[in-house]
Formats: C-alpha cells, structure tokens, sequence
C-alpha cells in the first residue's frame, strides 16, 4: 500500500466531505483566484478568507495533474519540484507527481534564487511547480536552468516563461492514471536545513511516506471526526507526515495562513479543530499573548480541541507546564524526528506519559532506537552518546552523494547526530546536536541544558547558546537573549539567575538581541556564529518598548 491508496480510498468513502480548508486571516484573495471565484466567495465581513476542497475534487486535481505530466513526458522516475507557499493546491499537486510516477521535491520558500538552481540541479528536476511569490527569483534563474524542461505557475498573470497550471489542468482528464507503484520505489527527494552550506537532497521510498502515516496515526489516533490545524510549511516534512494521520482516517485538516495568536485560537474555534500542531515559538506567543490581556479565552470555543503538540525541536519543559495550568484539559505530546527519517515520530513521548515533560520519548512505533559512543558501542543508560534510529521511514541515501550516506547510514541505523542520554525508565532526553557542543578547558558543555534553564527566567522569551572562540579555555559558552516584550532584563540580573548552575556552565558571555528561527521552529545557530563569532561585545541593558 501506498499514501496514493489511502487517497483513492477517501475519494470513495468520503468523496462528498471536507478534506482541506484554506484559510487567509488577512482578508485578502490570492492573486491566482479569479476575482469572478472571489466574488463567488466573499466572506462575511470580519471573517477571513475561506476555501474549500472535498475529497473527491482533491483526488480528480491530483489525477488531472497527474494526467497533465504524463502528457508532456513525464517518465517513472523524473524528478518535479513544487516551490509554493501553503494553499489549497499545494498537496493535490503533490500527489499527482507521485500518481504519475515521478518522484517530487519539495523546496523550501524561503530559498533564494541561487539555492533554487542549486536544488533543482542536485536533484536532476526535469519539471517546475510554483506560485506569484517567487516569480522574481525564477526571473534570475530561468534562462539558466537548462534541464528544467517544463515549468508551471499556479496563478493569475502567467509570467512568459511558464505554463499555466490552472489552464493547462481544465483539460485534462479525471481519470486515474494506470501506473504501477510499489513501496519500494521512489517517492520524494527532500532538502535537508542546509546547516553546514548547501543542503543535502535526502531520498526517500514510498514505504517512508507510508510508515509516516501508520507512525502519526498510531501516535494520535485520528479518528475520521477529528480536524487537525496545520499551520507549518507543507514542504517539510514535520507539516505534511502530522497531516498523513488526517490523510489515514479520512477526516478533515485546515490551513492556515499566518501564525499570529489571535489568527491560531480564531481558526481552532471556528472550525472546530481538535489537534493542532505548534511550533514552540508559537506556543509562547500564545501564552504571551494570554498573559498580557490581549487573547481573552472566554471569545474562543475551544472544547473540541483535544490534544496540542510539538516538534521540530527541543520543546522547554517550563513551556509546556505553563500551557497545561492556562489548557489544563488538553493532551500534550511531542514527537522527534528528522528529515532523513521521513519526519517526526521516530521518537515519540506519548499523550500518557506527560509526567516526563522534557523527554522526547521512546522508540515510535516500528522503530528501533540506540545511544552509541564514538566507537558505535551502547553506552549505559543515563550516559550521554549520540542517537541512532532504525525503521521503515529511514531514507534511502543522500542522492548523489555517497560520501555524506556513508556518513550517516551504517547497514540499516541512521546516525542522527543527536546528543542524547536514556534514563532508568527508558525516556531519552535530548542534550543536543553533536555539532553544536562547546568544549570549554575540556569540558562539554550541552546549549539546550543551559537554554532551558535561561528560559525559566519570567523576562525571556528566547535564548540561543553557542560557542565562542577564546584563546585561553578554546571555547566560551554566549547566550543570545530575546527578552519578552514590555519586560528588561541586564545583565547582571541574569547572571544571578544562572548562580545556581555549576560554574563551567553559565554562560561567560551575555548577549541582547532577536533569537533568529527557521520557518520550522529550529534556531539558525549557523546564523547567529557567522553574526557574533569573533566580535567584541559589550553587555548592555535592554528594555522592549
């Protein structure tokens, strides 16, 4: 079995109900709606821009496009790349490309226009899909991608170089595509965060995408009346492996675009939404917002919202119990996971085990875990070694670059490159990404375990550690502080507050300023070194008008 026949199989059960809604806060069309569909759909006013897809028109836009690729070539095998921003088109699109056959790679929207190429080029895409948003970026490109043989552009206005995939689709039939494809054959290529330069193209079969659905389904048990918010981006592969557990049970998932508090609790109230997936930024601005008066629960109807959860990266312990005392009737949960591991869940904590807020779990369900030392031996529990993962969901190679497999994968154990330490029940914490310890006089120094503790402090919103040059101890422990709006903070203050750590772990160095996060939640420590790396910096004290 394939996702492709859990979609066939909705289209028949449920072709008549909800699958996606679209949702835009801002009250504005998109510029590829036709202002005659607009006015068609104007909403009420005060009420956001809505859109609608059954399951049945999800499945004949994903036969037609499908239908549209093979007409122009497609073989088994070729490589289409999708570059847009959420919307209703996005995994109908997604799912043509695997109907045809092909193998489709998702690209991240905030690529410029030389990683764009970059990408394209690594993976060998033969084919294009975007939307009005990169339209400048594709300009600077366009004449340079000489192996891009089709591109199309989903919106009004069709710029020269491209075909329209509203136009071109109207003609193309409904009819499934008689094409034969099995888990074992290639499904997706998708780009690793690109922390150490380019990113790496990750492949995958369709027994990854597959398991991530029976992963997410057993973990949350969606059953076919549940409604899941997404509000991350679907080209990655946390989003849209949380949406295959909706895509198991059939039931109805919403999108939404924006992540402004208001914009989140708004849309949860008013379509019912019972899982939402958060970010934990998100989460924070939430509360924040709760806290200072701005988000009024009481305006809400949030009953039918049953369980809250997050991933992507390391989730504060403080935050979630903070969440729990405002949302005391919620599940909460968090899954690890990476994109060479098709995603979240390979790691998963478990609604039952709320008491181990911190952890991020046990072994997920059909995987394998172990914690090795430098030689690949299992240390004792409560012993710090990195994180290795075995399961279905583990990619196939890093296309094009055996080098960097050989690296990672050993026989069938994906090394994650996870710093992570297992305690006497069994719960694995995560200490941190091999790369970023700080080897301090000769200590190793965790940044999550000193982040987590900064974070406790009521004045901050966010904290990074990284290490700095020093020519005495190597390396130095700096936080990087993003302080809570309307609070101040010094730094005196703050070295107070980390008194009670042990002396090698407080940070030698204290920093103000905007704690910078990628578009799923992970704190760009590249970013932040390339920034403070071998600068003077002078503590100053900080107050957030």
């Amino acid at each position: 079995m394939t996702i492709i026949d859990l979609l066939n199989q909705n289209a028949s059960l449920y072709g008549d109900e909800t699958a996606l809604v679209e949702i835009n806060p801002c009250f504005e069309p998109e510029s590829r709606i036709t202002w005659k569909d607009y006015s068609l759909m104007q909403p009420e006013p005060g009420k956001p821009f809505r859109r609608t897809l059954t399951w049945r028109e999800f499945n004949d836009k994903a036969n037609r496009f499908a239908n549209l690729l093979l007409t122009r070539g497609c073989r088994r095998g070729d490589k289409v790349a999708i570059l847009l921003m959420n919307s209703i088109e996005w995994l109908p699109i997604y799912f043509g490309v695997l109907k045809a056959g092909a193998i489709v790679v998702p690209l991240n929207y905030r690529y410029v226009a030389d990683e764009i190429k970059y990408c394209l080029e690594k993976a060998d895409c033969s084919t294009l899909v975007f939307g009005p948003e990169f339209v400048g970026r594709m300009e600077q490109i366009c004449d340079r991608l000489s192996d891009i043989k089709h591109m199309f552009y989903v919106g009004e206005d069709c710029p020269y170089f491209a075909d329209s995939y509203d136009k071109m689709i109207t003609y193309c039939t409904t009819e499934e595509p008689i094409i034969t494809i099995g888990e074992e054959d290639d499904a997706a290529i998708y780009f690793s965060s690109g922390t150490t330069g380019f990113p790496k193209a990750i492949l995958h079969a369709h027994r990854s995408l597959i398991h991530s659905a029976r992963v997410e389904h057993n973990h949350h048990g969606q059953s076919h009346d549940d409604v899941f918010l997404c509000i991350p981006p679907l080209y990655h592969t946390g989003a849209k492996m949380h949406w295959f557990g909706s895509l198991m049970s059939g039931s109805r998932a919403v999108l939404l675009k924006g992540t402004k508090p208001e914009w989140i609790l708004r849309a949860a109230s008013d379509e019912r939404c019972s899982i939402v997936w958060l970010l934990v930024p998100w989460a924070q601005d939430i509360l924040d917002a709760i806290d200072r008066g701005e988000l009024k629960l009481d305006e809400y109807e949030l009953d039918a919202w049953r369980l809250m959860h997050i991933g992507a990266q390391p989730v504060p312990p403080s935050l979630i119990r903070r969440w729990l005392k405002v949302f005391p009737k919620h599940q909460y949960d968090t899954n690890y996971g990476l994109s060479e591991s098709i995603g979240p869940g390979c790691v998963h904590l478990g609604v039952e085990n709320v008491h181990k807020v911190g952890a991020i779990g046990r072994a997920g369900y059909g995987w394998q875990v172990c914690i090795v030392d430098e030689q690949g031996k299992t240390v004792p529990r409560g012993e710090v070694g990195e994180l290795c993962v075995k399961g279905p969901g583990v990619m196939k190679c890093y296309y094009k670059d055996k080098k960097a497999t050989d690296e990672i994968l050993h026989g069938e154990w994906l090394s994650t490159g996870d710093m992570a330490m297992e305690d006497e029940d069994g719960f694995i914490f995560l200490v941190d990404r091999k790369k970023d310890v700080i080897i301090t006089g000769g200590e190793n120094l965790y940044p999550v375990q000193i982040e987590d503790f900064i974070r406790k402090h009521d004045a901050v919103k966010d904290v990074a550690v990284i290490g700095l040059p020093d020519p005495r101890l190597g390396e130095i422990a700096a936080a990087i502080v993003e302080v809570k709006e309307g609070a101040s903070l010094t730094e005196e203050e703050l070295e107070r507050f980390c008194a009670p750590l042990p002396r090698y772990k407080r940070p030698r160095r204290i920093i103000f300023a905007e704690v910078p996060r990628n578009p799923t939640g992970k704190i760009e420590k590249p970013k932040l070194r390339r920034l403070y790396c071998g600068e003077s910096l002078v503590a100053r004290q900080v107050e957030v008008k």
